[in-house]
């Protein structure tokens, strides 16, 4: 329940700072976890990413701005951090499907958009199998591809990555240096606040090759989750693992990688298991 009342302190820091810098860290530690994480669990419980949420908050209250008809519309552009009345425009524009010079004439409807308030809801759906490990450090070797801190601008990035990876021969290359547990191709996100962020398709492996990049997977306690089906299916478990198990498990995230594991490499009927580096819930 500490985990869930976080989440929504973070809420009230985004309405204290509309009209400031939201501070994506601070987020991060409102809610005790990187701000990798806090983006994540934002979206799959929000349904929509931190930064459209904010976008849509500020266009919302930047028409009951514009309603007032008080204030230029430059100034509520800066106002609600836009640099350029066009990009303001533009912004406007997408959300409320007219320009904000027609709010001002009077007479048109907007949209409302209200701030977001986190609960948990038990669905008592479909089982989902687990396991908890504590495991020391591994090496893993592969490729990586650098990672934007807005999460949302990654989306395209990493399968854009792993159709690249299967075609030039990469994943075949990498299969065969596998020597390691855990044994399966890799996707590793290493997204700390320390350091750039990147994404790895790897395998672990003790193998060298002045081709690949090296990093080592820091010791951990991970909740480890078996999944079947398509590449999709393994969105839908990691969606379910943050709305549906986290909140209720007794366990928060802690400041290691997220890993996918594809134990079987046919993207139409794939066997894999998601690892979420965890740790027990302060207080």
């Amino acid at each position: 329940m500490e985990w869930v009342h976080r989440l929504n302190q973070s809420i009230n820091y985004i309405e204290e700072h509309l009209t400031g810098e939201i501070d994506y860290e601070q987020l991060g530690r409102i809610a005790c976890c990187s701000t990798y994480h806090y983006q994540r669990m934002f979206t799959y419980m929000a349904g929509i990413t931190l930064a459209e949420y904010i976008r849509r908050r500020k266009m919302s209250l930047a028409a009951v701005d514009l309603q007032g008809g008080c204030e230029r519309i430059i100034d509520i552009a800066e106002k609600y951090g836009y640099r350029s009345p066009t990009a303001f425009n533009r912004a406007f524009q997408s959300f409320h499907g007219i320009a904000p010079s027609s709010v001002k004439d009077g007479g048109v409807a907007v949209k409302s958009f209200s701030p977001i308030v986190f609960n948990i809801s038990v669905k008592g759906a479909t089982e989902m199998n687990y396991r908890i490990e504590t495991k020391e450090s591994f090496r893993i070797i592969g490729i990586s591809v650098p990672l934007d801190r807005e999460i949302e601008h990654n989306f395209m990035v990493v399968p854009k990555m792993w159709q690249e990876a299967s075609i030039d021969g990469t994943i075949q290359k990498l299969a065969g240096m596998m020597n390691t547990p855990p044994m399966g191709l890799l996707g590793v996100s290493v997204c700390n606040d320390e350091e750039q962020w990147k994404y790895f398709i790897a395998v672990s492996s003790t193998k060298t090759s002045d081709e690949l990049e090296e990093y080592t997977v820091p010791a951990s306690t991970w909740a480890i989750f078996s999944g079947t089906g398509t590449n999709r299916s393994i969105q839908e478990l990691e969606q379910r693992i943050i709305t549906e198990w986290l909140p209720t498990s007794g366990y928060e995230y802690a400041n290691a990688p997220d890993i996918e594991v594809y134990l079987n490499p046919d993207p139409q009927n794939t066997q894999y298991e998601v690892w979420i580096p965890v740790v027990k819930t302060k207080g």
